[in-house]
């Protein structure tokens, strides 16, 4: 049970936050030597929104077990409040942005204080608590053991332009997350103007038809006291009606401004006047900043009336720059107080510019609430489970013909009988294509996740195949059709290691065309500590029919590039059960990492995959696919080398039979992962830390030779091969749009079929120099 609130004691509170986090700013900025004279940047006016909510929040209402994700242009309230908490040294305060300090925006994996969900790209972290819900529930599904609480995303009303925030409200089980609290600072601000348009009554239609509770903060207890007397029911129409421009401009009045422009030009204007003429100015001034979103009271009743059977979004009315010279101003979003105004904000917020860094002084009433919310908000360690034993290799050498999109499915089904512990720490996600991504078995072995059990209506119908069996049991999540909520709770199911100490493993599925659609919020999860694999299947020219707009072309460059994450492009079977064993061996673990596999619904004869019979060259290939490449076929003295990826592995089988029928000899090499070949040739250069081994036993000095690259992708993703050792070199790939037709034609078109490697080894084997 809460005591009763002091709001004057949480008001002064509150005025340190806000002093600290000015101060944070204005240090970084005006006090810390800047040799080199490049802009620090940081957001006094969007930390000052949001001082009243977030001193509300931390030290009112929030419990152990809330996570809380925090506008990005807002992480220097959380800085201060976390040192007000002493969850922070007071070294930091003074490293906003400095390298090895305080990051720009709140980071779970960078930062030195608590951060539940790093935030900076607009749109993401305000969904992170989507997925954070979502993962939790999954965990507490399969071991019961990390608790409940409410997840809260603390946004500004700009990032709800962003649509990742609407997929993520319109997926059908987002409705069922009654933990969801969305607090929406309504400072009817962007970066660069005041929004012209009113949009809370929008926003309020918009969240209740997507079942959500509303909660509107829009005036506080002295505007409202003033709708009580006379002229106030005008004042409040008067209000209402107003532009956002105009109440903007309304902030920067002096009094006597004030009373000349807020009776406006309607019919109510005289009764306005007469309100208004009885206040003194101090009342005034403080009446038209007198939002819900600063009013403490208000807030306390907003968190209480929360309904926690349903998702709930809280419009917070704000003044971007609240309590600041440039509260209002259509600048301000990244404007710096001035030194003077530093410290007459400092008399203001009762502390001193001259000692900045101060806290409440012990035996006060602000120190004890400081650290009654520290006590409540501390959090018991947890026992960190282990991630479980994966097998490196199944011991199947599979034959006949199939696909790398196949493979997948396979192995899936193999874990189950193999490593059972192994495979019940597997979750696949995938945004409506489960069955035309090899799934099917796999859905109907483990069954589909839910909050709560559905019935399957069509459990008895013969010809359906696959089985939609709906249960907080299942091991496959089936999202709406949008790529970015798919990694976005990757990401959360992938940080379950580090927030629940339970490690899973999470794979996404999805058409490798829409990587790129998802690459920024994939990245981002990366960046917080999410680890998972995602699938791309299928992929490049070699889906031929379904022509150019489902033809990926550089999404074998985005997983060289991609940091935290090594990608494989598979060619058979075998390479993509090692590769995949190899990438679910690095989840769940502090020194893990993410994937990304690009497969195939190429059909390719297995048997041109050559795998040894002899155990100990079978281990030897095996450890070669996974350090990125292995030679398949191997000449006395090469004349040539082909190395290809992926798909087009057969052509380059195909143009090496073809180069030996005219004397040209030529190894092949199969890669299988160019970001790990890439990484090997850095290390050689001391430019990384990485093995390289596999360069030597793949691409010796003694059997160089001019190389031809070819993959199903942008030609450079190969290029840099020929640099190993220095030859000549020529790059196939794919560099414009694709075209529908048969694989043969397709190929033909860009230059993958084995007449192009033919004419390319050919002359590459006969040039002069």
């Amino acid at each position: 049970m809460q005591p009763a609130p002091d709001y004057d004691t949480l008001r002064e509170v509150e005025n340190r936050v806000l002093w600290l986090a000015t101060s944070i700013v204005h240090h970084a900025n005006r006090v810390r030597p800047n040799p080199s004279g490049l802009k620090v940047g940081g957001h006094q006016a969007s930390c000052a929104s949001m001082a009243s909510l977030m001193t509300t929040l931390w030290f009112r209402h929030l419990r152990p077990e809330d996570r809380v994700s925090v506008k990005p242009h807002a992480s220097p309230v959380l800085h201060a409040i976390n040192y007000l908490l002493g969850e922070l040294d007071e070294s930091y305060l003074t490293r906003l942005r400095e390298f090895g300090g305080l990051q720009s925006y709140p980071s779970r994996t960078k930062d030195p204080d608590p951060v539940d969900y790093s935030t900076g790209s607009v749109g993401i972290g305000a969904t992170a608590p989507v997925w954070g819900a979502i993962a939790r529930r999954y965990v507490n599904d399969m071991s019961g053991d990390c608790g409940t609480g409410r997840q809260y995303s603390l946004l500004g009303d700009a990032e709800l332009d962003e649509g990742a925030v609407w997929e993520a409200l319109l997926d059908p089980m987002v409705g069922e997350l009654g933990e969801l609290v969305w607090m929406v600072d309504l400072n009817r601000q962007s970066l660069d103007r005041v929004v012209p348009h009113m949009a809370g009554d929008r926003l309020h239609g918009m969240f209740t038809a997507a079942g959500w509770q509303v909660i509107t903060l829009k005036y506080g207890e002295l505007l409202t006291q003033l709708f009580d007397r006379p002229g106030g029911a005008e004042l409040r129409d008067r209000l209402d009606r107003m532009s956002n421009p105009e109440y903007q401009r309304l902030l920067r009045c002096d009094a006597e401004q004030l009373r000349r422009r807020l009776p406006g030009d309607g019919p109510g204007r005289d009764r306005i006047a007469a309100l208004a003429a009885g206040l003194d100015d101090a009342a005034l001034l403080a009446a038209i900043r007198n939002l819900g979103g600063h009013d403490l009271a208000a807030l306390d009743r907003a968190f209480d009336a929360i309904d926690d059977t349903r998702p709930t979004v809280v419009l917070c009315y704000t003044v971007k720059g609240y309590g600041l010279p440039s509260q209002g101003h259509p600048q301000n979003h990244s404007s710096l107080l001035t030194a003077g105004q530093m410290r007459e904000l400092a008399v203001r917020c009762g502390t001193d510019a001259d000692d900045p860094w101060q806290a409440f002084e012990q035996g006060t009433p602000a120190a004890a609430v400081c650290q009654a919310a520290a006590e409540r908000l501390r959090r018991a360690p947890r026992r960190m489970a282990a991630p479980p034993k994966m097998p490196q290799d199944i011991g199947r050498t599979p034959t006949g013909t199939t696909t790398t999109q196949a493979a997948l499915g396979r192995l899936l089904m193999d874990l189950t009988r193999e490593a059972p512990e192994a495979a019940g720490r597997v979750v696949t996600v995938s945004p409506d294509v489960s069955s035309t991504t090899n799934l099917g078995g796999w859905v109907n072995k483990v069954g589909v996740w839910s909050v709560t059990e559905r019935q399957d209506w069509f459990a008895d119908d013969a010809e359906t195949i696959l089985h939609w069996s709906e249960k907080p049991s299942g091991q496959h999540i089936e999202l709406g059709i949008a790529e970015v909520n798919l990694v976005g709770l990757l990401g959360e199911l992938g940080a379950a290691w580090s927030r629940w100490g339970q490690p899973l493993l999470p794979i996404g599925v999805l058409y490798d065309p829409f990587v790129e659609r998802a690459l920024e919020p994939w990245s981002y999860g990366i960046y917080s500590g999410g680890q998972s694999i995602l699938v791309g299947t299928p992929s490049g020219v070699s889906l031929a029919p379904e022509g150019g707009a489902h033809q990926s072309v550089k999404t074998p460059s985005i997983g060289l590039e991609q940091p935290g994450c090594v990608s494989y492009e598979p060619a058979f079977a075998i390479d993509t059960e090692w590769t995949m064993l190899a990438a679910l061996a690095q989840l769940g673990r502090p020194d893990g990492s993410s994937a990304y596999l690009r497969l195939s619904t190429r059909p390719v004869d297995q048997t041109l995959a050559a795998v040894p019979g002899d155990p100990v060259a079978r281990e030897r290939r095996r450890r070669q696919v996974v350090a990125g490449a292995y030679t398949l076929r191997c000449t006395d003295a090469p004349d040539i080398t082909l190395a290809a990826m992926g798909a087009v592995v057969p052509e380059a089988l195909a143009a090496a039979d073809r180069l030996a029928q005219n004397g040209i000899r030529a190894d092949v090499v199969c890669v299988t992962s160019p970001d790990l070949l890439y990484r090997a040739v850095r290390s050689r250069q001391g430019q990384a830390e990485a093995e390289s081994w596999v360069l030597d036993q793949v691409f010796p000095a003694e059997r160089a030779t001019p190389l031809v690259t070819v993959v199903d992708g942008h030609p450079h993703t190969l290029a840099f091969l020929a640099t190993i050792n220095r030859v000549r070199h020529t790059a196939l790939g794919v560099t414009r749009f694709g075209q529908s037709g048969s694989l043969e034609d397709v190929y033909r078109y860009h230059g993958l079929d084995a007449d192009s490697i033919v004419r390319a080894a050919f002359d590459l084997a006969t040039m002069k120099f």
